[in-house]
């Protein structure tokens, strides 16, 4: 009888221990299932394009049923070789739309949940998904180089990296299997030499057999403190909250660069913003057109022909503005293009110069009356007012012709994101203070910081790389969590160099900053700040909330198992109880982490894979 009752409570100890083995398998396997999702979004298959049924060389005959096209193992694509692909398939490369008009849905890429029109001249990632038309897509990288592969292998590589309070949690992790085990010891001489004769009624407990035996009492009670005891619990705390944070971060257009990353986000207190393309748009716009004696339609025409060759950023937004309002532009002849200073062309037999005021007037040899100029200007800053709040400085651009002198004037804007003054007041009520970075003039800055709210105080204008990335070692040196956020090149020593750096990701496009920054905000929105540092505090609280439970189930239940209620409440776990409470415990850390998945439907709005 008493080994039969032995080996009924190893049988059941064993199918504790390997229901619960079995079930931690099965949650960390889908903690980490974010990143097969991902890769099983790349087709395998690809049209490849030959040619036209008739040999023709235009890129809209493949968008008919004339177009003779191939199947083809999207690993086969080379760069250079163009795809057909249709409504409703998936993106099998990474590429440049030569033919067609389309939406496409980059939810799984951005987060944004909106579908991206796209057509041709802009670019097109894998594992997007096509919606409304045929799209020819010419190839720019395939297979391990896509976009898609490389947030894979990046969010990988993150999911690896341990956070500090991982390597604090690993420490403890060692000691505590060497100290359970001398306490496992300790209550085996404890009950065996003293216990039993102190408190001889233990011996009557179903635990010390029929016969009261203080050898199998000990036996067992010591066994219980090596079973009960759960030091993975604690080595799970850590990397499964990180693993599924990590995997969320992906799927919202966030591509995260470690577990330490996310611990220290956590914390900051400081986040510097960059201007030109981080709080705004970074591309220049019309914002006004004014004329005392033509239409702005005219003035618009005549300055879009003049520019139409030139690649500056001024001339592509006047060039631009008029293509959106589908304005024929006069033929032009002889452009001369000054650097710094303005272009000139000849329109039907006259010149035509657009550049600043005092090298337009030098262009003709004409000074332009003062009031005229006075009333050009002023009726300039009234018609763009309606903008303004949108707006935080303005280039103006003159037009003249000869003969006539300055006819009207442009003025050229660069847009603050919708979201950037909302994301600034949402970090101020989350306690952290927010400073402006820029290397643009101060008026500039100053207009930009009031416009989102930021105080003059934590406003730095005309600032070199160096100077800015000077500026956040300042701050940490005087005990402060720092992030940067920025966009360009000449963010990357900033980025560095804060605790952590924050890169939008313009168009898909990888550049400095993206390589320095330890995030990446694939959807190029400042409001994913916001949803970087919410994922970031959600991810920790759970990492604290399994090592509090990993740490509290431990100091309670290893008393127990060693016996400390036998004596007056007459109870003592049993090997298989034990073994158990102690599956119970690792299962319960990692569903914690799991539950992290809700925070990813909380914050809703954003596409899902």
């Amino acid at each position: 009888m008493h080994h039969s009752l032995m080996n009924r409570m190893q049988v059941m100890l064993l199918g504790f221990v390997l229901l619960g083995r079995s079930l931690e398998e099965k949650a960390r396997i889908q903690a980490s299932s974010d990143m097969n999702e991902l890769l099983s979004l790349i087709s395998t298959q690809s049209r490849l394009v030959i040619t036209s049924s008739e040999g023709s060389q235009s890129t809209d005959s493949v968008l008919t049923s004339d177009a003779i096209c191939v199947e083809v193992p999207t690993d086969d694509i080379r760069v250079g070789d163009s795809v057909l692909v249709l409504p409703g398939e998936t993106i099998p490369i990474d590429g440049r739309v030569v033919a067609g008009r389309s939406v496409v849905d980059e939810s799984m890429l951005t987060g944004e949940s909106l579908p991206v029109f796209k057509e041709e001249g802009l670019t097109v990632s894998a594992g997007t998904i096509n919606w409304d038309g045929p799209l020819r897509i010419e190839s720019s990288s395939t297979g391990s180089n896509t976009m898609i592969s490389k947030i894979v292998r990046m969010v990988e590589d993150a999911q690896s990296r341990e956070a500090p309070v991982q390597r604090l949690a690993d420490s403890i992790a060692g000691p505590f299997v060497f100290s359970i085990m001398t306490l496992s010891a300790a209550t085996f001489a404890f009950w065996y030499f003293f216990g039993t004769h102190i408190f001889p009624d233990v011996l009557l407990n179903d635990i010390a057999g029929p016969e009261g035996d203080p050898l199998l009492l000990s036996l067992k009670l010591s066994v219980d403190v090596l079973v009960v005891s759960c030091p993975c619990a604690l080595g799970l705390a850590t990397p499964t909250a990180i693993l599924v944070g990590t995997s969320l971060g992906a799927r919202k257009g966030l591509l995260i660069r470690g577990g330490d990353v996310l611990e220290r986000l956590s914390g900051v207190n400081y986040i510097a913003l960059d201007k030109t393309g981080t709080l705004t748009r970074g591309k220049p716009v019309v914002s006004a057109i004014c004329s005392i004696e033509y239409g702005e339609s005219e003035v618009l025409q005549i300055a879009a022909a003049v520019e139409k060759t030139a690649s500056h950023p001024i001339a592509k937004a006047i060039i631009n503005k008029a293509e959106s309002l589908e304005l024929v532009l006069p033929l032009t002849k002889g452009q001369i293009v000054e650097p710094g200073f303005g272009t000139l062309a000849e329109i039907d037999g006259r010149l035509v110069a657009i550049g600043s005021l005092e090298w337009v007037r030098e262009r003709f040899k004409t000074r332009m009356n003062p009031s005229a100029l006075m009333n050009l200007e002023h009726a300039l800053m009234n018609h763009s007012s309606g903008a303004s709040s949108s707006k935080y400085s303005k280039t103006v651009v003159y037009v003249g012709r000869e003969g006539e002198g300055i006819i009207g004037a442009i003025a050229i804007s660069d847009n603050v994101r919708e979201d950037a003054e909302s994301t600034v007041m949402r970090l101020k009520k989350k306690g952290i203070k927010t400073v402006l970075l820029s290397g643009d003039r101060e008026e500039a800055v100053a207009t930009i910081a009031e416009r989102v709210g930021i105080e003059n105080d934590f406003v730095k204008a005309s600032l070199s790389p160096q100077q800015k990335c000077a500026f956040i070692s300042s701050l940490k040196a005087a005990g402060h969590r720092v992030a940067m956020v920025g966009d360009g090149i000449n963010d990357a020593p900033s980025l560095a160099a804060a605790d952590v750096g924050i890169a939008l990701q313009n168009e898909a496009q990888e550049n400095a900053a993206s390589d320095a920054a330890s995030i990446i905000l694939l959807g190029n929105k400042i409001s994913q700040v916001i949803d970087a540092l919410d994922l970031a505090q959600a991810t920790m609280a759970k990492v604290y909330q399994n090592l509090s439970w990993a740490v509290a189930y431990n100091v309670v239940a290893i008393p127990i198992a060693a016996g400390v209620l036998l004596p007056q409440f007459d109870f003592a776990m049993t090997p298989s109880l034990s073994g158990g409470l102690m599956a119970m415990s690792s299962i319960l850390v990692v569903s914690n982490s799991l539950l992290l998945k809700l925070h990813g439907s909380q914050t809703a709005g954003k596409g899902s894979l």
